[in-house]
């Protein structure tokens, strides 16, 4: 999925686009025990109330794609015979009216997710008809090529509000106020199937994480039953040691700003590109053969990004290389540019020494104070 799917699909969650047909619902204590449960037809519920679901929905698709928002794909032998995907499978057939099936997926959610506060699982059916597009990209309303049915699944803490204080308007009177459990925006969820050229993809799902340092690989193997993918975190730290073990003693200063300036060249490439920029394993090779990589370690790199990602997966560039700054640390300095400016920083040896050197032009600032620079200043 790319942001305009996911948007298109964001925006069926309003009153005048609802295409929700039902809504089950099942509140969990911090024991895994289950508190309540509820099933309902969708648009019998409060118009208030309803609101208040459409932002939690929104909030599961929702944040940065490779980060947040992570694609799922699920291996053959999960398609055909594995547990966790045929009942989503039987849950989207169902439209969440068969109960037993219901029971059994909020079941495996308790089981798998990781979570040790009181929180509320959510998991609406909806059928989406998906619109034609006229030549020109516009959509056209009379029209639909295919039928979008899908089920998504949010998880949110329920937390007991703060205490405090409160008027009270039948009594003229500030009181104590009365604390309660107030239902958070989700923590996790997933859609299913994804939805990829505006088709029902049932090959992919969407996951959602709010923390994206806590993928729950756990919870993505036993409730979707799809392969984990690489966390934010874990494509960085990844690519960096690539990195550093293909060059070898070819991995200095240079040579990393090098591939940084690269990437970012190709990023702003394709900064209009309806999906994130992927980073293929040809893609990375190249990058390091221009920095001088041997053949022979060249080898030993595709056989190591093979067993870290997979011969056919990638790497999100914006993961991989910082796409706000470009960041130098040594033991005791911190020196930050902007992304595209990395060419402000340089390492010299200066007096026998190695040195960062950065050009200061009309402006210095100490301690918050200016600090105009003269010629005699830096003799």
């Amino acid at each position: 999925m790319n942001k305009k799917e996911i948007l298109e699909i964001r925006r069926q969650f309003t009153p005048e686009n609802c295409s929700i047909t039902r809504i089950c619902g099942c509140y969990v204590d911090y024991e895994k025990e289950k508190k309540a449960q509820m099933s309902k037809t969708f648009l019998t519920l409060p118009e208030e109330e309803a609101f208040k679901y459409f932002d939690i929905f929104r909030h599961t698709l929702s944040g940065t794609f490779g980060k947040h928002l992570l694609s799922v794909d699920f291996p053959l032998e999960s398609e055909l015979s594995g547990e966790a995907y045929q009942l989503l499978c039987q849950l989207r057939t169902s439209r969440l009216e068969d109960e037993e099936l219901v029971h059994s997926f909020f079941d495996k959610v308790i089981e798998n997710y990781v979570f040790a506060e009181n929180y509320y699982i959510t998991l609406i059916h909806a059928v989406y008809d998906v619109p034609g597009k006229s030549s020109d990209g516009s959509q056209m309303f009379d029209a639909s090529d295919n039928v979008y049915e899908h089920i998504l699944c949010s998880i949110c803490p329920v937390k007991l509000t703060k205490p405090g204080l409160t008027y009270n308007a039948e009594t003229d009177l500030i009181e104590e106020r009365i604390r309660d459990w107030f239902v958070e925006a989700p923590v996790g969820g997933f859609l299913f199937p994804a939805f990829s050229d505006r088709l029902c993809d049932m090959h992919h799902a969407l996951y959602y994480t709010k923390k994206p340092e806590d993928l729950q690989p756990v919870f993505i193997q036993n409730v979707l039953g799809g392969n984990v993918p690489l966390s934010a975190m874990d494509q960085k730290t990844s690519f960096q040691a690539l990195v550093s073990d293909t060059l070898g003693d070819a991995c200095h200063y240079e040579a990393i700003r090098n591939i940084h300036e690269s990437i970012q060249e190709m990023l702003e490439e394709s900064k209009d590109a309806p999906e994130p920029l992927e980073l293929s394993r040809s893609d990375v090779k190249k990058l390091l053969a221009q920095e001088g990589a041997s053949e022979e370690s060249l080898r030993t790199f595709e056989e190591e990004f093979d067993q870290m990602a997979g011969e056919s997966r990638t790497l999100l560039a914006s993961n991989i290389a910082g796409t706000k700054h470009f960041q130098v640390e040594t033991s005791v300095v911190s020196v930050k540019v902007p992304a595209d400016r990395s060419d402000l920083i340089s390492v010299r040896e200066i007096d026998g020494r190695n040195c960062l050197v950065i050009p200061v032009e009309d402006y210095l600032e100490v301690n918050g104070m200016p600090a105009p620079v003269f010629k005699n200043s830096l003799e």
